[in-house]
């Protein structure tokens, strides 16, 4: 059994609560959290603390907390010559502390409080500095899920980049969809199967094979009565710049 403690209460550090509280190959030892009640509805009040120099022995400890706040906290820990991690997708393993072993558990996956998820499907990236490390963390990603991967620093920083156009920028497409949607008296809920299919097809094709719409058909037509459509510079804006770059892709 590998045992571990949490730094942090936000959106990873609780998901990670709820899958290693699921799993008998590991055992939470403890979780550090500024707010104790942030966490009571997941773990034991008990096995809270609010000191750092209060943390009890484990054999991983994993840093979950704001990505500006990872090398602090390592640099704060009171004990030497341990496996310490963060969960980032964008901060190099070297901004961990030299004082104790680095290493990096990175789930890629967008998390919410509120939203449940499936970790035996999200991907693990780990990365370590030696290879008895590497083990351990590899063991403990297992234990939660069916997908993990050695991805060093520089590849990770190239994996958040890509999850950031595909997750983040997406999403910011949808909210902008919907206000077009609400601005003139129409359901969101109309959207949805297209945004499935959309989702859906990429698992078969690749996104070059999956491409349509009027940018990939250079329907400049079409295009230039959605450009006059759209009154607000900012989208009039977007329209433009993505139809130049899906024309630019082929």
């Amino acid at each position: 059994m590998i045992k571990v403690c949490i730094i942090g209460s936000g959106n990873v550090a609780q998901h990670l609560i709820s899958a290693f509280a699921s799993t008998a190959e590991i055992k939470i030892v403890q979780v550090f959290a500024r707010n104790r009640e942030s966490l009571s509805h997941l773990i034991d009040s008990n096995k809270v603390t609010s000191d750092l120099n209060a943390l009890e022995a484990a054999d991983i400890y994993f840093i979950a907390v704001s990505d500006d706040a990872i090398a602090s906290v390592s640099q704060q820990l009171p004990f030497k010559d341990k496996l310490v991690v963060h969960t980032s997708g964008s901060v190099p393993m070297l901004s961990l502390d030299d004082k104790n072993s680095k290493g990096v558990f990175y789930p890629l996956q967008t998390f919410s409080k509120n939203k449940a998820v499936d970790f035996s499907e999200i991907p693990i990236c780990i990365e370590s500095e030696n290879p008895a490390d590497f083990k351990t963390l590899e063991k403990a990603a297992r234990s939660i899920s069916q997908k993990t991967f050695s991805i060093d620093s520089q590849q990770r920083k190239a994996l958040h980049v890509s999850a950031v156009f595909v997750n983040n920028f997406v999403n910011h497409l949808y909210q902008i969809g919907n206000d077009i949607c609400n601005e003139n008296g129409i359901s969101f809920e109309i959207l949805k199967p297209l945004i499935r299919e959309t989702a859906e097809k990429i698992m078969t094709l690749s996104p070059a094979e999956a491409q349509t719409g009027p940018a990939k058909r250079h329907d400049e037509r079409t295009i230039a009565a959605h450009l006059q459509y759209l009154t607000n510079e900012n989208q009039h804006h977007l329209y433009q710049l993505l139809t130049q770059s899906i024309q630019t892709h082929e």
